[in-house]
């Protein structure tokens, strides 16, 4: 079968989904997926869950099992520990096909825990213990204290998707984490040649942050509207040609050689938030203009339908660098500063999740009582 999504896969992109329900593992879509959609991993966030959880009674049935004197929290990381645990054995054949390069199933640790580095090395290696499959990938958000669990979890021999990257300088940070780890574990003695890392580098949510202040801008300065608008739709693609920029140098050199050599893996960047949010864009734009070797991109089931239907592959991902670098430049002289608006985007990205964690949790609090009286 060759569709425009093995074409994506055949270009160095990992094509993964960025859903999970547990109707899904149970009716054979996932494993459909698999065999037809070159879909090679997983992610999931407690959005996404959160959704999960609250359609319909597809986990009134565990949960009922669930001691009462469990909380709520542990309530829901034992629902969720089971429904990653099946997607990992769905992929675990890609995992084994693969050589351990894909095949991934991503679980995130508690949003809560964003800034408590030891919190997050110690929820993380409850939840690889629980999960306890090799192709098992723990998401730890991209914050400094992020950064610090993410080194002692490589060194630990964990995998990590690093997530709510928008910051080029944030992705810097957590590839010397990663490559940290690394040494650290090698200098231990101990394998790196199975240890995966992703880095979740955020797309389109940075278009939608500065395409709203370009437009804010122009309407109260009308000397200047051309030029501003002019600039709208252009920061997050401009912005993840350079992250990839950074890991292709990164990844390359004396250092990374040594590791390599000891079979370690490059962290491969993921392009999340591809789904397009302004209807005036193409719909699969940040999937078509970020393709390349040794990247990964998740998508929404509604983008990778839309990609399946009319996507355009190429190597674009290396296309126009230097005028990605113009782009940029010309936003900061214009009044756009990048680091005020990654730094926001950073902010509402933790609290979104958050506050989908403590959503989640109120509504399992709600079934696990309503279960009880029945």
């Amino acid at each position: 079968m060759s569709t425009r999504l093995h074409a994506l896969h055949n270009a160095g992109q990992s094509l993964w989904l960025d859903y999970i329900d547990r109707v899904m593992l149970a009716n054979g879509d996932l494993t459909r997926r698999i065999a037809e959609d070159a879909l090679t991993g997983m992610t999931s966030n407690p959005t996404i869950f959160e959704k999960a959880l609250a359609e319909g009674a597809a986990y009134d049935e565990q949960l009922a099992t669930v001691d009462t004197a469990a909380s709520d929290r542990e309530a829901f990381f034992t629902l969720a520990a089971t429904d990653v645990r099946n997607a990992c054995d769905a992929f675990r054949g890609v995992y084994e096909r693969t050589a351990a390069v894909d095949g991934y199933v991503s679980l995130e640790v508690s949003p809560d825990l964003a800034r408590d580095a030891a919190g997050t090395v110690a929820e993380a290696r409850r939840l690889w213990a629980i999960v306890d499959r090799p192709n098992l990938m723990i998401k730890v958000p991209g914050t400094v204290e992020g950064a610090e669990a993410i080194r002692q979890l490589i060194a630990d021999g964990i995998n990590v998707n690093v997530t709510l990257l928008f910051a080029v300088e944030a992705h810097a940070r957590v590839i010397e984490a990663y490559l940290a780890g690394l040494e650290q574990r090698a200098a231990a003695g101990l394998p790196i040649d199975r240890i995966a890392s992703v880095a979740s580098f955020f797309v389109s949510r940075v278009d939608s942050a500065i395409d709203k202040q370009l437009g804010q801008m122009a309407a109260a300065d009308a000397s200047r509207a051309g030029t501003l608008l002019a600039l709208q739709g252009k920061a997050a693609i401009a912005n993840a040609k350079l992250a990839y920029r950074l890991f292709s140098a990164s990844f390359s050199g004396s250092r990374w050689d040594a590791l390599a050599a000891r079979g370690a893996r490059v962290q491969r960047p993921l392009w999340a938030s591809t789904s397009t949010k302004n209807p005036a864009y193409r719909d699969v734009i940040y999937v078509e203009e970020l393709i390349g070797p040794d990247t990964v991109n998740t998508l929404p089931p509604a983008t990778l339908e839309a990609f399946r239907d009319h996507g355009e592959v190429r190597q674009s991902v290396t296309e126009g660098v230097a005028e990605a670098e113009r782009t940029l430049a010309a936003l900061e002289a214009n009044g756009v500063a990048l680091q005020q608006v990654t730094d926001t985007l950073l902010a509402e990205g933790l609290a979104s999740f958050e506050q989908s964690f403590v959503t989640l949790l109120a509504g399992l609090a709600r079934k696990r009582a309503a279960l009880a009286a029945s």
